[in-house]
């Protein structure tokens, strides 16, 4: 079952805070004690910035007397806030496009909770993920062998290196659309007969308001998308994360890149899955062997 998940799902609570008038020497002391990376600064009720075990390292190299200071001089008075039910792609995107590690959660102007990039990292493993460049994507060569026994015409896939084996920077993408014979196929392969997926009375009355695709079948998209790069590549991994249903009946994509390589024919390849209108659902990364075909008589 796929569903955006709600900051309020990830945030830690309750969150440490402290006063703008109390001394740097407390917030350091109070980061050691209680292991935590920050301390949310509140005056009256209302969050006025935040002080982190950065701002306290910079305080201590600086010159003069640095244990007369009080938080407020120290804080980052520009304190960007979310709320809880903002979905967690919103709260990576506020952290990166602000350069912040922390990210205070806020309802009704009260305090609520507070949520970082490790939180994060647990539920979108592709957040420290790189991606090749679309100008050197352009250069790659387009290769059109696909090494499986057979394709539907009702199948498409480009993909992009060589025919002597995968390297950094090989990229595919294969699109097919999920029909109701395959979910019910997939539900009969899988045991997984849950009703969201096969009874469209008991799912209208679910979150989704009506039948959806099986997760796992939508993920093993870039199954097939993997079997159309260069060379016999086998799963050694794969890290996921859900970010929206599939509609039965409707075209998916899947998108891997080859971005790393681990050890002689071992890589790692960033992966996703596209809606329809072209939707991020399914993000992640994946560890796999390729291996050489097989010679056949």
């Amino acid at each position: 079952m796929l569903v955006p998940m709600p900051v309020s799902e990830v945030m830690r609570t309750p969150v440490k805070t402290i006063s703008p008038d109390a001394p740097v020497i407390e917030a350091a002391k109070r980061l050691r004690d209680e292991n935590i990376g920050s301390l949310v600064v509140e005056d009256d009720g209302d969050c006025v910035g935040i002080i982190t075990e950065s701002d306290i390292v910079a305080v201590t190299a600086a010159e003069g007397d640095t244990r007369a200071l009080s938080v407020s001089d120290v804080m980052a008075e520009t304190l960007v806030t979310t709320s809880p039910d903002a979905d967690i792609e919103t709260a990576v995107d506020l952290l990166r496009t602000n350069n912040i590690k922390k990210l205070p959660v806020v309802e009704d102007g009260s305090l609520v909770g507070i949520v970082t990039t490790t939180d994060l990292s647990d539920y979108i493993p592709h957040l420290s993920r790189t991606r090749a460049t679309a100008d050197s994507q352009s250069q790659q060569k387009r290769f059109t062998r696909p090494d499986t026994l057979y394709e539907n015409e009702d199948w498409t896939f480009e993909s992009f290196g060589t025919a002597d084996g995968i390297d950094v920077g090989d990229h595919v993408r294969f699109s097919k659309t999920i029909t109701q014979a395959d979910v019910e196929a997939f539900a009969e392969a899988s045991g997984d007969t849950n009703r969201l997926h096969l009874d469209a009375a008991f799912a209208e009355g679910t979150r989704f308001g009506r039948r959806i695709v099986h997760g796992t079948l939508v993920s093993g998209i870039i199954s097939a998308a993997l079997a159309r790069l260069p060379g016999l590549t086998i799963y050694l991994s794969q890290e996921l994360s859900y970010q929206g249903p599939v509609d039965i009946g409707e075209k998916v994509t899947a998108h891997c890149e080859v971005v790393e390589r681990i050890k002689d024919n071992r890589f790692r390849l960033a992966t996703a899955v596209d809606d329809a209108d072209g939707n991020c659902i399914i993000e992640g990364d994946a560890v796999v062997i390729s291996d050489p075909i097989p010679e056949t008589a």
